[in-house]
């Protein structure tokens, strides 16, 4: 049987759109706050309620859960769903195609939102509709390894009591509400650790500093502190059982959603860096002949021509695994693979066109530079390459955490 790989027909107006709002709305302004680390990109505000009213009038149908298609395959039972998983993907990486600092800037479209989606009962959901969430995960001895995570939440009354210090929280000063991760008993280990939304201005919990990074400097990225921090008792995604048998598992089930998304936005910049890179090696007289074998042309269409195979590598995988999530099929280990891939390539990518372009290339006279600087991060959050391959391992050899470290 014939394999399809055309972008499904009801997401082409939604990619389309964010393509066109990533060429005229978000690379204009790239460069400038690229420059002005930890100002608010005011421009979003207009961008985000744009979105806003498309969504209220159905018109972006295919980017949330409205937009689930069932198809039938002729002559048999098996159905497939192209619904908000895919839709997110896709227009995610066109729109890191325009600028990954200020995707990640955009109002009501953190990391933390995507928490919520994937743990949340249905009050909760309702409930925190609309909410911009940032995500705070990582800790200061506590890196890849979210299972050794240290801030503490211990229920007092109606309510829990948070203490810990998280950092690098994306969008952590501007955001509405922080998905925090803490455990209920350090004793028990993973099965212990929860998330909780905790709404911006909740006494004990204050934003300790601002980082200055390497890239995506359009986009805030915080350290919090939580001292004696109470939220109420319903504000703990999902069950707040404790149980032994199922592990990390629900809160793995956070990574399997986000770490496509980040794949999909290393794919997007690397794109960027493709697209420009093969314009400029067409004004410098390089031909890239996709009709003749690599090893006959030049060392630069050859370094092309490997880079674009690369790409499509890493744009399937997460095709697959976002594919998979909508169809409500387990994914941890294509999200993983999709993850490292994409985010190896992406670095690998953005570097690559640099050293292509040359001076061009190193200069800010293009955002060639920039998008090798942005890419590095996609690359580390969310799950760093070794730990995506550790899991990958795991997987496919069928070894729990503690029969493979």
């Amino acid at each position: 049987m014939a394999i399809n790989l055309d972008d499904p027909k009801k997401f082409r107006p939604l990619v389309g759109q964010a393509h066109q709002v990533a060429m005229n709305m978000l690379r204009p302004i790239s460069r400038k706050y690229d420059k002005a680390e930890h100002a608010y990109p005011q421009e979003l505000d207009m961008l985000a309620a744009m979105i806003d009213g498309l969504s209220e009038s159905g018109a972006s149908e295919g980017a949330g859960a409205a937009g689930v298609r069932r198809e039938e395959s002729a002559g048999t039972d098996q159905r497939v769903a192209n619904g908000a998983n895919l839709a997110s993907v896709m227009s995610i990486a066109e729109m890191c195609w325009g600028d990954v600092g200020l995707l990640l800037s955009m109002p009501r479209q953190g990391l933390g939102n995507s928490a919520i989606a994937s743990v949340a009962n249905e009050e909760q959901a309702a409930r925190f509709a609309g909410v911009w969430a940032g995500m705070a995960i990582t800790e200061p001895g506590t890196g890849s390894d979210s299972a050794n995570i240290t801030t503490t939440a211990v229920l007092d009354g109606d309510e829990y009591v948070l203490n810990g210090e998280k950092i690098f929280v994306t969008s952590g000063d501007r955001c509405d509400a922080v998905v925090v991760w803490a455990t209920l008993d350090r004793d028990l280990g993973r099965a212990a650790i929860k998330s909780f939304v905790v709404p911006k201005g909740t006494p004990g919990m204050r934003v300790e500093r601002l980082e200055h990074k390497l890239g995506i400097k359009a986009s805030d990225t915080a350290t919090i502190i939580f001292d004696d921090c109470r939220v109420p008792t319903e504000n703990l995604l999902g069950s707040p059982e404790i149980d032994v048998k199922q592990g990390f598992a629900g809160a793995m089930a956070t990574f399997d959603n986000t770490r496509p998304l980040v794949a999909s936005m290393a794919v997007g910049c690397a794109k960027a860096a493709l697209d420009l890179t093969r314009d400029l090696l067409e004004q410098a007289g390089v031909e890239i002949d996709y009709d003749r074998p690599a090893l006959t042309q030049s060392a630069a269409a050859a370094k092309f021509l490997q880079m674009e195979a690369d790409w499509e590598a890493a744009y399937l995988l997460m095709l697959q695994a976002a594919w998979m999530a909508d169809n409500r099929q387990p994914n941890s280990l294509e999200a993983s693979m999709a993850k490292a891939k994409a985010g190896r390539v992406g670095s690998d990518i953005t570097l690559s066109c640099v050293e292509l372009a040359g001076s061009v290339g190193y200069s800010e006279a293009e955002l060639l530079e920039k998008w090798a600087r942005d890419s590095k991060i996609l690359d580390i959050f969310e799950g760093t390459q070794q730990i995506q391959q550790l899991i990958v391992a795991r997987r496919v050899l069928g070894l729990t955490s503690t029969e493979l470290k």
